[in-house]
C-alpha cells in the first residue's frame, strides 16, 4: 500500500512539473504575440528616391529609417541607391533605376520584386528557415543561406550571379527548377519560353566592391557590444553618439548634434503601418535602435538611450512611448481642442500595445527587456501581474520638454503640411490606455506631403514570376475625399495596365510550382559551361612557381641552384667604403645605400570641445584599489588595457557594475559579456 501511494505521489509530482513547464512555455508564446515581426528597414538613400505605400495617392520622397510593409514600392532614379537592412548582418541594395518591392513580408520569409535595375544581397548571417526570393519577369530565385548575390534586370534578360559561398534555386515561369551553384552566373532571356544560360561569375566591379566594404564597415560597429546582436541600426550609433558607463543603468548612448530642449520622440512623424498600426519615424540617421529597442533616461542633464542588459531575443516595437489624451472637455457637446500627447519610456517601465488582436492590446508588457521592472516609479518583481489602470506616473512626463503634444486632427496626417509638435504639461492630461482612437488617411501612409518622380508605368505594373502569391496586409477603409474622383474602398477598380489604375492596384504575379518537398535538383552542367563559350570569362593563368620566378630574375632558362664556393681572400676596403656580405647582390646594395626620402611632418588634428558627459567613458578600464597593500602605481588608471578574464568587454568601474539592472529596489547587475 505505501508503494502504491509513494508511485502515485511521483506520478502527481511529475504531472505538477509538466504543468508548470507548459505554463512557463505558454508564458513565453504569449508573450511573443504582437512582436513576432521585425520588419525590413529603410537604412541608406543617396540621390532621388521614391517611395509608395499600398493605398497611398501618390509617390513621395523616401525617408530613412522607415519600417517597410508588404506592398511598399521603392524607386531609385538616375545616379541614386539605397539599402535595406533585412537582418542584423544582412542587407539589400539598389542601383540607379531599379524598381524594387516588399510582396510579402513574414517572421522567415521576405519576398522582393524587382522589374528593373540592379539588385545585390549582402547576406553575412542568417537564422536557421530563413528564405529570401527575388521575382523577376522571367523567374524567381530562392536563397536559403549565406553569400553575395547580384540580379540585374534590363528588358526581357535577368542575369544572376552567386558568390562567396551563396547557392540560390531558380524557378522559372515553365519548366524545371535548378540550383545555382557558388561562384556561378546564370543569364534567363524570355518570358513564356525562357532560355537559360550559365557561366562562371564574372570579376567584382566597383558596384560589387561598394557593397562589400560597407557591409564590412556596418557589422564591425563598437556599439555590438552594448546591444543584443539582432538590433538593427547598430552601425550608425557610433558616428553619431557616445557611450557612457552610469552606474545605475550601465552603458548608455548619448547623441550628438541634437538642438537645445531636445528630447525622444520630438523630430520625426507618425506613420500608419498596416500591421503594428501607428509607427515612429526618426529625421536622426540613427533613428532606428533608440526609437524601437531599450529606454530613454535623464542623466546629468543629458538623454541617454539604454539597451538594458543583453538579452537572446529582443522585441521590435513600434514606438516606446507612453500615450496621454486630454485637452478637451466635454458636455454633452466638445469644448476645447483634443490633443494627443506622449513622452518616451524610462528605465524599466513596461510598454503598453495600441496594435495586435484584442487580447494583446492594453496589457503591460516588458517583451524584449532584460531589466528590471518598474510601475510608477517604483520597482516590481517580474511576475507581479500589473492592472494597466494602475499605471499612472511616466519617469520622463515631468522631464523638461520631454512631453510631446499635438492636435489630435493632426496626428498622423500630412496632408499640406508637415505637423509640428508642441510641449505640454501631463498634470493636464491622463494616460491612453490601448487604442489610440486615432484615424489615419491616406496622407499617414507615406512620410511627407511633398510628391516625387514615379516609375514608367509599365516598368512598375510588369508581371513577374513567384513561388507563391503576396500577402498584404489590410489597408484601412478609407472614406473618399470630398470632390476626388477615385473611387472609393469596395468599389470596383481598374485593372493592370487600364488607364486610371489608381495607388491601390496590385501587379500581376504568375506563379510558378517550386520544388517538391525531398527532391534535389541537379546543378547546372559542365561542361560544356552555357551555350555562348566565347562570352565566358577566361580562367587566369596558375599561380606562378619560385623556380620560375628566380630563373626570370637571373637571366637563365634554368632553374637557379645554389652551389657552394671557397672563401677567398677579401681586398683591402678604402677608409669609408661601405662593406658587403658575401652573396649580396646589386639591388640590394642600392636599397641599403638609398637614404629613406623625407616625410612631411603630420598635420595636427584639433581636438573638438570637451564635453561634460555623464558617468565614465565607455572604454575606459581603471585597475582594481586594494585598501589593504596599496601601491601608488596600482591606483594609476591603466591606459588602453584590455578587459579582464571570462570575456568581458573592459568596461569595469571602480565599485560600479555594469549593463544591468540598477535603481533602488532592484539587483545591482553584473558585467555583461561583449562578443
Amino acid at each position: 500500500m505505501a508503494r502504491f501511494a509513494m508511485r502515485w505521489m511521483a506520478v502527481a509530482i511529475c504531472a505538477a512539473w509538466l504543468g508548470l513547464a507548459e505554463s512557463a512555455l505558454a508564458v513565453d508564446a504569449d508573450e511573443a504575440i504582437g512582436f513576432e515581426r521585425t520588419p525590413p528597414r529603410l537604412s541608406f538613400t543617396d540621390g532621388d528616391v521614391s517611395f509608395l505605400r499600398l493605398g497611398a495617392d501618390e509617390w513621395t520622397p523616401a525617408s530613412v529609417n522607415t519600417p517597410l510593409a508588404a506592398g511598399d514600392e521603392l524607386y531609385t532614379a538616375d545616379a541614386a541607391n539605397l539599402e535595406i537592412q533585412v537582418a542584423a548582418r544582412a542587407y539589400v541594395r539598389a542601383g540607379e533605376n531599379t524598381q524594387l518591392g516588399v510582396a510579402s513580408l513574414e517572421p522567415d520569409y521576405l519576398q522582393l520584386r524587382v522589374t528593373s535595375g540592379t539588385v545585390s544581397l549582402d547576406l553575412r548571417s542568417l537564422k536557421a528557415g530563413q528564405t529570401f526570393e527575388l521575382d523577376t519577369p522571367n523567374a524567381a530565385f530562392t536563397v536559403e543561406r549565406t553569400g553575395y548575390y547580384r540580379l540585374e534586370v534590363d528588358g526581357d534578360t535577368t542575369t544572376f550571379a552567386s558568390r562567396r559561398g551563396g547557392r540560390a534555386t531558380l524557378t522559372p515561369a515553365i519548366g524545371e527548377p535548378f540550383v545555382i551553384a557558388a561562384s556561378e552566373q546564370v543569364v534567363v532571356t524570355g518570358d513564356d519560353a525562357p532560355q537559360i544560360e550559365s557561366y562562371a561569375a564574372a570579376e567584382l566591379d566597383a558596384w560589387d566592391r561598394w557593397n562589400y566594404a560597407r557591409t564590412d564597415e556596418q557589422i564591425e560597429a563598437v556599439s555590438a557590444r552594448y546591444v543584443p546582436a539582432s538590433v538593427y541600426g547598430v552601425g550608425d550609433l557610433d558616428h553619431y553618439g557616445d557611450w557612457r558607463i552610469v552606474p545605475t543603468y550601465g552603458p548608455i548612448w548619448v547623441p550628438r548634434g541634437v538642438a537645445a530642449g531636445w528630447a525622444p520622440y520630438s523630430t520625426g512623424r507618425w506613420l500608419w503601418d498596416p500591421y503594428y498600426r501607428w509607427t515612429w519615424v526618426d529625421n536622426a540617421p540613427w533613428g532606428w535602435a533608440p526609437y524601437h529597442y531599450g529606454r530613454w533616461v535623464r542623466v546629468s542633464g543629458y538623454w541617454g538611450w539604454c539597451p538594458g542588459p543583453i538579452v537572446a531575443r529582443p522585441y521590435y516595437a513600434p514606438a516606446l512611448v507612453g500615450f496621454y489624451g486630454g485637452g478637451g472637455f466635454s458636455i454633452g457637446i466638445q469644448i476645447g481642442t483634443p490633443y494627443l500627447g506622449w513622452v518616451a519610456l524610462g528605465w524599466g517601465e513596461p510598454l503598453i500595445p495600441w496594435w495586435g488582436p484584442a487580447r494583446f492590446r492594453a496589457r503591460p508588457r516588458w517583451a524584449g527587456w532584460g531589466g528590471p521592472h518598474y510601475v510608477n516609479k517604483v520597482v516590481v518583481k517580474n511576475k507581479t501581474i500589473i492592472n494597466v489602470k494602475d499605471i499612472r506616473v511616466y519617469q520622463n512626463a515631468h522631464e523638461r520638454d520631454a512631453f510631446v503634444t499635438v492636435n489630435r486632427n493632426d496626428f498622423g496626417r500630412r496632408d499640406r503640411k508637415d505637423v509640428h509638435f508642441g510641449r505640454g504639461k501631463p498634470d493636464d492630461f491622463k494616460p491612453v490606455y490601448g487604442d489610440l482612437s486615432v484615424r489615419p488617411d491616406r496622407s499617414s501612409l507615406v512620410p511627407t506631403h511633398r510628391s516625387a518622380d514615379r516609375p514608367p508605368r509599365d516598368t512598375w505594373m510588369r508581371p513577374v514570376v513567384a513561388t507563391r502569391e503576396p500577402r498584404h496586409d489590410p489597408t484601412p477603409d478609407f472614406a473618399p475625399r470630398r470632390g476626388s474622383a477615385k473611387p472609393a474602398p469596395g468599389a470596383s477598380r481598374s485593372k493592370p495596365g487600364e488607364r486610371g489604375a489608381g495607388p491601390d492596384v496590385v501587379p500581376r504575379v504568375r506563379v510558378a510550382t517550386p520544388p517538391r518537398e525531398g527532391r534535389r535538383t541537379a546543378a547546372s552542367g559542365r561542361p560544356p559551361f552555357g551555350k555562348r563559350s566565347e562570352t565566358e570569362r577566361a580562367m587566369p593563368p596558375p599561380a606562378p612557381r619560385f623556380e620560375r620566378r628566380a630563373a626570370s630574375e637571373s637571366g637563365s632558362s634554368a632553374p637557379r641552384v645554389s652551389r657552394e664556393k671557397k672563401p677567398r681572400a677579401a681586398a683591402p676596403t678604402p677608409p669609408g667604403a661601405r662593406t658587403t656580405r658575401p652573396g649580396e647582390g646589386s639591388q640590394a646594395k642600392q636599397r641599403s645605400r638609398t637614404a629613406p626620402p623625407p616625410t612631411t611632418a603630420p598635420r595636427e588634428r584639433v581636438a573638438p570641445p570637451a564635453r561634460d558627459l555623464p558617468g565614465e567613458p565607455a572604454n575606459r578600464v581603471f585597475r582594481p584599489r586594494h585598501k589593504e597593500q596599496a601601491s601608488p602605481q596600482s591606483q594609476k588608471p591603466r591606459s588602453g588595457a584590455r578587459g579582464n578574464k571570462g570575456g568581458s568587454y573592459g568596461d569595469a568601474r571602480e565599485g560600479a557594475p555594469v549593463g544591468g539592472a540598477g535603481g533602488p529596489g532592484g539587483k545591482q547587475p553584473g558585467p555583461s559579456r561583449g562578443r
